[in-house]
């Protein structure tokens, strides 16, 4: 056992552990140490105490990094934790993206890398102690080693960028000292973590470890990777939901040169949403791309509506207006202060508005793609982009019936995710079609499913559409004292067994602001009944009610003559520690308040009365963060520019900041254009948008010149990044907007009476 191996991406600690003269280490400490790997497989020089990290001879270290990446940054972040905690050189480090993780016991799963999961804002605060931990447990064996080798005690050497240093001056290298270490039984407590004094890549900026790869075109996705031969898959899916196949032409895709075989798959029935094909629809197995697509489109497939067809947006809208005006519908009350009914009785005014979203699609920059290779009763290897491989394990686990030995799921870099590749819809497909009866000679052959825009835009699991009706009881003093939001929408979770009166819970954050702030306050959710598909999107249950409150406070600002950013501040009231249900709670207002504040100072707040342009500003707090957005916004003849967008974010401690500003620009740029263009429409019954032309997202003349980020720097518990730029920035816009419409409006009538004079 002598030699270097380059990890792949398949299982990193399968080949780590094939070489010799190196640490490997991870997690686990003592737990680990009691069922330590054969020595058969590790060789006499190993100790192997788990996955994440392996210190080679030549000096490098490899670190794996367990939670996917499609594009938030988590590679080089969780890396960095890991590299920090251990006083690695950085420049010496490799990250390695692990499959899945999981170990056969008795039959039963076993997931021996913890979580897996991206994309949710979780994988940074979940890592933010075990990670640490695995770290700090090589910076341990590496000292203990070094003390053998220097003759001095451990607690008498230093540590840095991969050297460990003696008193006198004498110097080892974690190289040196990897074989040593190596043999060195775990502590029984696991060793004390790092001082944030001590930091030296926490805090610090660092580009993205694929960065390179990315930009020269070298990174290989999903349509890139490749197993074997395998054959091309394309699939002629039904439009209409709860429809069904009409006719297809077989034998004309058949005779296209280079198909090999046309098969009809069909969804499995009583599967939860996103764990199963989504529509019945006939696969085109081919050599090659072209002539899959050649082959799907002489299919000429025609399709028949289900029972009930799917309604406009339109038909839902109207649906949801008349629930909140029928005294009889009963709703699913979200949460309920004091007593909304009598606030609005004896208030001195009162006022109303109704907002309505539309359907939104993911659009990721890579749309779905999965490659199988079945070798039946043996094993199965699936490679594919994905934000849970634990979901796509319980998928070929229900649908192969092998045993969690013979799975291996590979999880390349996914080009984008914003919540479509929490479903595995894609990969169900795929193993449909490498599970079905085919022709001898393709029989094992593996199989590269490949969706096109077309598909991406017609199968998405959609944010649902929302409609919104707040009503504000304000008293004499012109204070917010009462406040009721109703709102309707097709909940994400039906068909998810979640009890009837909690499928709000995809659509709404019982504590979310100004739940807390007003004395009076009730929050009502209706369902709409939709048979599309429906899923997270960037920034769920956080996004779509937080448009409707931050927009109205503003529409109450503008009643009251009140400048938006006092009156939010007001409402906030003094620095306090509001109760929140949801996940990172409590609200800390100061830190709310803070954001707002800085925000409008980077925005230069103090033009709001006399500027020409519209600015607006919008604040949210979302999964533990503080996030506010201050946007400036100039009319034009054809509608508006958009001049500046400033935003302003409270992640708790950083770990690497150049990662968060490219999360919170590229978040904001994203909420801008959804706002300003974006919407799914259904027309007899099925989706209408086929590509970037009638789902066009903003070229890059219609954003901002840049997103200016604020980060503000903060020793709390660190929060994830990916989703937090998306909430606020969508509402500042509309704050902007509708701050310029009013003041072209107020300014109409001298500008007649002007021009009548002259």
């Amino acid at each position: 056992m002598s030699g270097e191996v380059r990890l792949s991406r398949r299982r990193f600690l399968k080949y780590a552990a094939t070489t010799a003269g190196a640490l490997v280490i991870g997690i686990g400490t003592v737990q680990a140490a009691e069922q330590p790997v054969p020595l058969a497989l590790l060789g006499d020089t190993w100790k192997q105490l788990g996955p994440y990290l392996r210190v080679a001879a030549d000096g490098r270290i490899f670190i794996g990094v367990r939670d996917p990446d499609n594009g938030e940054g988590t590679a080089t972040s969780l890396a960095r934790i890991i590299a920090d905690e251990m006083d690695a050189d950085w420049q010496r480090v490799v990250v390695e993206s692990l499959g899945l993780g999981v170990d056969d016991d008795n039959g039963q799963p076993t997931f021996t890398y913890g979580r897996q999961r991206s994309g949710d804002a979780t994988s940074i605060p979940a890592a933010w102690a075990d990670l640490r931990q695995a770290g700090a447990l090589a910076r341990w064996l590496m000292l203990q080693a070094a003390a053998r080798r220097l003759g001095v005690p451990a607690d008498q050497l230093r540590v840095a960028s991969g050297m460990v240093t003696a008193s006198d001056g004498r110097r080892v290298s974690y190289a040196d000292l990897a074989a040593t270490a190596a043999g060195i039984d775990a502590p029984a407590t696991a060793p004390p973590l790092k001082q944030p004094d001590a930091y030296r890549l926490i805090g610090q900026p660092a580009g993205d470890v694929d960065a390179r790869a990315v930009v020269t075109g070298t990174l290989a996705y999903t349509f890139d990777e490749t197993i074997g031969e395998p054959l091309v898959v394309v699939l002629a899916r039904c439009p209409y939901p709860g429809g069904s196949l009409d006719q297809a032409d077989r034998q004309a895709a058949s005779a296209i040169k280079g198909v090999r075989a046309v098969i009809d798959i069909a969804p499995d029935a009583g599967q939860v949403p996103g764990m199963a094909a989504q529509a019945p629809a006939v696969a085109v197995l081919a050599e090659d791309t072209w002539s899959a697509l050649a082959g799907r489109a002489a299919l000429k497939a025609t399709w028949k509506p289900g029972a009930t067809a799917e309604p406009s947006a339109a038909t839902l809208e109207q649906q949801a207006l008349d629930l909140f005006g029928n005294d009889d519908a009963t709703p699913s009350t979200v949460r309920n202060d004091g007593d909304v009914t009598t606030a609005r009785k004896k208030a001195a005014r009162t006022l109303d508005a109704t907002y309505v979203q539309p359907w939104m699609a993911h659009a990721t920059a890579e749309t779905p793609a999965c490659i199988v290779r079945l070798d039946p009763d043996t094993s199965v290897t699936v490679i594919a982009a994905t934000q849970s491989p634990r979901d796509v394990y319980a998928v070929v686990q229900r649908m192969t019936g092998m045993k969690p030995g013979q799975i291996d799921i590979r999880v390349p870099r996914g080009g984008g995710a914003f919540g479509r590749r929490l479903a595995s819809d894609y990969v169900a497909e795929a193993l449909a079609v490498a599970l079905a009866k085919k022709p001898d000679d393709i029989r094992n052959r593996p199989v590269k499913l490949l969706w096109t825009r077309a598909d991406d835009l017609a199968h998405d699991y959609y944010r649902p559409l929302a409609v919104h009706r707040i009503s504000a009881s304000l008293d004499r003093k012109k204070n917010l004292v009462g406040w009721h939001q109703r709102m309707a929408s097709p909940s994400a979770l039906v068909g998810h067994q979640v009890p009837d009166d909690r499928l709000w819970q995809s659509e709404l954050v019982a504590d979310a602001l100004p739940a807390g702030v007003v004395p009076n306050y009730r929050s009502d959710w209706y369902p709409l009944a939709s048979q599309l598909p429906r899923g997270d999107w960037r920034g769920s249950p956080n996004v779509t009610p937080t448009f409707a409150s931050e927009s109205f406070i503003d529409e109450l600002a503008h009643a009251l003559n009140a400048n938006p950013l006092d009156f939010r501040l007001h409402l906030l009231g003094e620095p306090r520690q509001l109760a929140y249900g949801g996940r990172g709670g409590p609200i800390d207002t100061a830190r709310l308040a803070n954001v707002l504040k800085l925000a409008a100072d980077k925005l230069d707040w103090s033009r709001w009365l006399r500027s020409e342009n519209g600015l607006g500003i919008a604040c949210a707090y979302v999964f533990g963060a503080y996030v506010a957005h201050a946007v400036e916004v100039a009319p034009t003849q054809d509608g508006i520019d958009i001049v500046r967008a400033v935003c302003v974010a409270d992640v708790g401690r950083v770990v690497n900041p150049l990662g968060l500003e490219a999360q919170l620009q590229g978040a904001t740029m994203d909420a801008l254009s959804t706002a300003l263009n974006l919407a799914i429409t259904v027309r007899d019954g099925k989706v209408q948008q086929t590509g970037l032309r009638d789902y066009p997202l903003s070229p890059a003349q219609a954003m901002p010149n840049e997103v200016e980020t604020v980060i503000v720097s903060s020793t709390a518990a660190p929060t994830g990044a990916s989703v937090m730029g998306v909430p606020s920035a969508a509402p500042a816009l509309a704050n902007a907007v509708f701050r310029a419409t009013a003041v072209r409006i107020r300014r109409l009538p001298l500008l007649r009476e002007l021009a009548r004079l002259r």
